[in-house]
């Protein structure tokens, strides 16, 4: 067991008072007759002994429109056919726009392309409406894909919402993906309408992404409708032939918002989770589903409610967007943040996002966990500099927050709670998360997610305490994914999270999520901390991409005869990607190599996974199936031993193996 960490905050009593978890726990003193004394014991009542008692308790404590239609909250099949609300009939957008009476903004942005401003609820309303309607008249109906290449700008607020109005399906790339990455997602799913900007503005630099657009838009052979936002242009030509309808001619109407009655398990949106091998994993998510668990995520697990300001620094290409711009679902006033996060000097701005959330009264602020450790780095200290007397809430995500972080922020604004969350892409939402109600402790996340029956197994599938496992979830929460678009007989689907672990009371499949979880008794909660991917898949500030997109790319480059690439994220360190080449005609790695397999990667996939080194090596250790061991190498580089990780019998050039074990100390 490891020894209990500094304790950096405490409630205080009036913050316990007026938490939204303090509300409905009483709620259901006074309407269920059931009381806790711990949060655990509330997590308990929700994960494991009354999970249906519990979601059906979320539907009518926020009195959602179809709460008197509920008959069976879920079915008793097990994970991933468990079904959700038969019979019940919802829409996304409609219970975002229970909200619209409200007098304060939906949505406060500023944009290195547009400026400052704000959408009021009315506003934010009528712009869905419209671009509904204009969808509509394009012959888009529900179940169609609509794909969407844009900034974090309020464009791609109003084009999910107005998509998810019309029942179609909505999916999105950032427009600093390459074609290469957008072609991977979008071809998948064979979208009707595509959305797309004409650039972007980042570090005072103006990005033209007409080519790119051009090239994706004439490689989607079902497009029938294409919507442009000009953001750098006042272009107005036709996009890879077909004819093209401009933001404004879209939005020209003034319809009443109209939004189609959908079943809670119909298709909302499909993003992207990339494994090891194959194309991005196209993951589907439904209505409800969504809903449900990002109410409970920003109100219970966030504090957020009516006009509360919720700042979540994210590319729209990252679940967290998604993530963010579900706390419409509770009233909140969602900011948007759209540039870089040190501003467009030539010297880096670390106080940038700060002001941001100081002129803009943000109480509750989420970045990844990267933004703090820098803040700490380059001793930025906003505490001093900016007003911060409103924000109440500090977010961390994409990667494990570190003590020092913690203590940083803690120097910086004392009296303000900080939560850490893990979870992601395949359930939009977090495993382990915060709540107000609970202490903070140095380097951990304060406990387990409502609703989820979260562990840390041992190799042989029993829960473990104190000491590093496998996070895993042993039931069903109603935002997993429905399905992967595509996957014959959910192969895949099973393949990528139900192959390990088997429940030993219940004999059903578990849900093994590929990170290392070490969970730790406090006296009220479970905290928790996360020590990077089990697996061999690649995190980027909580950005995930399958090693197989970077091969597509190095492998084509004439001089790369082999490649392999690892993540070497662990315990709360920045990601340091390292990218081992095997050179044709026994090349040296030159620094023009190295610069044009930067290149291929920056423009193809993204700068985001362009790699911290490149190295150049005698050969790719594999498998006897040729498999190229990207976990085992993970592991021997992290400081594993070798002999614990690969058996040298299963090895195709256990030679190759051992330098890599030889050389590891060079690598990191």
């Amino acid at each position: 067991m490891t020894a209990q960490p500094k304790v950096l905050w405490q409630p205080s009593n009036e913050r316990l008072k007026q938490a939204k978890l303090t509300g409905y726990t009483n709620w259901l003193k006074e309407t269920r007759g059931v009381s806790f004394d711990r949060y655990d014991d509330l997590w308990s009542w929700s994960a494991e002994t009354h999970p249906e008692d519990f979601w059906k308790s979320v539907v009518d404590y926020f009195e959602l429109p179809y709460a008197d239609t509920v008959g069976e909250v879920m079915s008793s099949d097990a994970m991933p056919y468990t079904r959700w609300f038969k019979g019940v009939t919802t829409n996304f957008a409609e219970q975002v726009f229970r909200f619209a009476h409200l007098d304060s903004p939906a949505l406060v942005y500023e944009s290195e392309a547009l400026g400052k401003g704000e959408l009021s609820w009315s506003e934010l309303k009528q712009q869905v409406a419209s671009l509904a309607e204009c969808l509509r008249s394009q012959g888009v109906q529900p179940g169609d894909r609509v794909v969407a290449c844009l900034p974090n700008t309020w464009h791609a607020v109003v084009s999910f919402l107005a998509v998810a109005a019309v029942g179609a399906i909505w999916s999105i790339c950032a427009p600093e993906m390459g074609p290469v990455s957008i072609l991977d997602r979008f071809q998948q799913i064979e979208p009707k309408a595509f959305i797309a900007c004409d650039g972007y503005v980042f570090s005072g630099k103006t990005i033209d992404k007409r080519p790119v657009i051009e090239e994706v838009a004439s490689s989607l052979p079902t497009l029938k409708t294409i919507i442009r936002v000009n953001l750098i242009s006042s272009d107005r030509a036709d996009i890879a032939g077909k004819e093209t309808i401009s933001w404004q001619q879209a939005s020209s109407q003034k319809p009443q918002l109209r939004c189609e009655s959908v079943s809670f398990e119909q298709p909302l949106w499909v993003v992207y989770s990339s494994g090891t091998t194959g194309i991005p994993k196209a993951i589907v998510h439904g209505h409800g589903g969504v809903a449900l668990m990002n109410i409970v995520s920003a109100a219970f697990h966030t504090d957020l409610g009516p006009g509360d300001r919720y700042l979540w620094v994210a590319s729209t290409g990252w679940i967290v967007w998604n993530i963010l711009v579900c706390g419409l679902l509770v009233g909140a006033t969602v900011c948007l943040f759209d540039g870089a996060l040190t501003g467009s000097g030539s010297t880096p701005d670390w106080q940038r996002l700060w002001r941001f959330v100081a002129e803009n009264n943000v109480e509750a602020f989420g970045a990844g966990a990267g933004f703090f450790a820098s803040c700490d780095k380059f001793n930025v200290e906003p505490g001093r500099d900016c007003d911060l007397s409103t924000l109440r809430t500090i977010i961390s995500s994409g990667a494990p927050l570190t003590p020092e972080s913690y203590e940083w922020i803690y120097r910086q604004v004392p009296d303000v709670w900080v939560t850490s969350a893990s979870g992601g892409t395949d359930i939009a939402g977090a495993f382990i998360t915060g709540a107000p109600t609970l202490p903070v402790y140095s380097g951990e996340m304060q406990c387990r997610g409502l609703g989820a029956a979260v562990y840390a197994f041992d190799d042989d599938g029993r829960p473990v305490e104190g000491r590093v496992g496998e996070l895993v979830c042993t039931r069903a929460l109603p935002s997993m994914p429905l399905y992967f678009w595509g996957d014959k007989d959910d192969e895949r689907y099973l393949d990528s999270y139900f192959g390990m672990y088997t429940d030993a009371k219940s004999g059903q499949s578990v849900w093994r999520h590929g990170d290392w979880l070490e969970l730790n008794s406090r006296s009220q909660a479970s905290s928790g901390v996360i020590f990077g991917r089990s697996d061999a898949t690649i995190n980027r500030g909580g950005i995930r991409m399958g090693t197989s997109e970077i091969y597509r790319v190095v492998d084509r480059l004439p001089v790369v005869a082999d490649s392999m690439v690892v993540d070497l994220e662990y315990l709360g360190k920045p990601s340091m990607l390292a990218l081992f080449v095997v050179l044709r005609n026994e090349s040296e790695l030159t620094t023009e190599i190295e610069d044009t397999i930067r290149s291929e990667i920056r423009v193809s996939l993204s700068p985001r996974y362009v790699p911290n080194k490149i190295l150049a090596v005698p050969g790719i250790p594999r498998n006897i199936t040729g498999k190229k061991l990207e976990l085992p190498i993970k592991k021997v580089l992290l400081g594993f031993n070798p002999e614990d990780v690969a058996k040298r019998d299963g090895l195709a050039n256990p030679d190759i193996f051992d330098w890599y074990v030889d050389n590891a100390q060079e690598f990191i």
